[in-house]
């Protein structure tokens, strides 16, 4: 059966997130499952915000997602997740990346008021409640770092989407297409950032959400 599950993908220049979207597509042609993209690269060669509308199934037709009904948020940056949570439908899924890189215009007003505090991620949080109750925040730096590299924060996000029971991209398909689309010296800490975020979800996430069961990387 091919479910339609839609996913807004959202992050910062240079984090990562085309690739992301390029190993999500290329794992749902391994599955046999139609899928279709809209990407907004915004000023992503300077740090700026970008997304990916990702939308997977055999009925669906247009590239955007609509406001408010996405399965799914995942957001290789945390303020970047509070910047598209309109995108995310009552109750969907937001899974997050716990490191906030501030925006020059943050630090503008800071300048201009030394008493104003930093957005931190227990805001985030609090104000992302309002729309769902299910939030999976991930330190995704360190288990990218416990990966062995630092640069595969996005592909530990991945491994903690893919264990969503909704989510009908497998995750065979899922490594193989990592291991075809990052380069070959990068193939082993990526997979293993995969299989880190993906542990992490099922011990933290799943008992409030169906989830697929997988091997303990413990």
């Amino acid at each position: 059966m091919n479910k339609e599950f839609s996913v807004l993908l959202c992050g910062v220049g240079g984090q990562g997130l085309v690739l992301l979207s390029n190993i999500i597509g290329n794992a749902c042609a391994l599955d046999n499952l139609r899928v279709i993209t809209g990407e907004q690269h915004g000023l992503s060669q300077r740090s700026g915000t970008i997304s990916v509308h990702l939308r997977i199934g055999s009925e669906v037709r247009s590239p955007l997602i609509p406001v408010g009904s996405a399965d799914a948020l995942l957001a290789l940056e945390a303020l970047e997740a509070l910047r598209y949570i309109e995108y995310l439908k009552d109750n969907g899924t937001a899974i997050f990346n716990s490191r906030i890189m501030h925006p020059v215009t943050e630090t503008g007003l800071l300048i201009k008021d030394k008493n104003k505090p930093y957005m931190n991620v227990e805001e985030v949080v609090k104000r992302i409640q309002t729309v769902t109750p299910h939030i999976l925040t991930l330190d995704a730096l360190d288990l990218a770092e416990k990966a062995g590299n630092s640069l595969t924060e996005n592909v530990a996000l991945l491994g903690a989407l893919c264990v969503l029971e909704s989510f009908p991209v497998s995750m065979p398909a899922l490594k193989e297409s990592i291991a075809k689309l990052v380069p070959a010296k990068a193939k082993e800490p990526n997979i293993k950032a995969f299989d880190l975020g993906a542990q992490a979800a099922y011990d933290r996430f799943c008992k409030e959400m169906a989830c697929k069961e997988i091997e303990d990387q413990g």
